[in-house]
């Protein structure tokens, strides 16, 4: 499988936005966002994505993310699995404030999303992330080089049973806008192994 860019679609086409082989700018629009009901109690599903469709099993997505000029809190951009407005995956960097970021990720199953982070400095304003596939399981993560990957987080996606659809997003929830790029994307070969340790119970 290769990441080719005739095979990709939008989910909510943004206004602007630029595709080349090697390279994808995404303008984002105000109040954009990607969450459903928890904790917050309010549905947001109006940010645009960008996908190509799989049957494949196992695989490995690697992509570089640019975001110098993120400005306004929750400004994002980062990996996606988005099935529909209910059942979806994302990790991404959200800005906070000047002092620093939230590195995270996001799983919504059956419409209703959980939020993991932690905090890192406002002053990174790059990172690849690497998305694995395993079945209906799945690995997030990332990279400050591309060479060393670090665990995010490891999930499963209830209604991932065959085809489903991966790739990248960019929004700004609040009244902000900025410019989102996408480099080094590369289709691998599964790099998240199988379980060496305890064996699976017996159904």
């Amino acid at each position: 499988m290769k990441w080719d860019i005739k095979n990709l679609k939008w989910t909510r086409e943004p206004d602007n936005y630029q595709i080349t082989e090697d390279r994808i700018e995404i303008e984002t629009m105000p109040h954009t966002d990607l969450w459903q009901r928890t904790y917050y109690h309010f549905r947001n599903d109006n940010a645009p994505v960008l996908q190509m469709e799989t049957e494949a099993k196992f695989f490995s997505f690697v992509v570089k993310t640019e975001f110098t000029d993120s400005h306004q809190r929750f400004d994002q951009c980062g990996i996606v699995v988005y099935l529909d407005s209910e059942n979806w995956l994302k990790g991404s960097i959200e800005y906070e404030n000047e002092a620093f970021q939230h590195l995270g990720s996001v799983v919504t199953n059956h419409g209703y999303s959980d939020w993991a982070t932690t905090e890192i400095s406002a002053d990174q304003k790059y990172m690849w992330y690497r998305l694995s596939r395993r079945e209906d399981d799945f690995c997030i993560e990332c990279s400050e080089d591309g060479i060393i990957f670090h665990q995010m987080r490891v999930c499963h996606l209830y209604e991932a049973k065959n085809t489903i659809q991966f790739g990248i997003y960019a929004c700004s929830p609040e009244d902000s806008s900025f410019k989102a790029i996408f480099t080094d994307m590369e289709m691998q070969e599964c790099k998240w192994l199988a379980h060496d340790g305890q064996k699976p119970d017996e159904e």
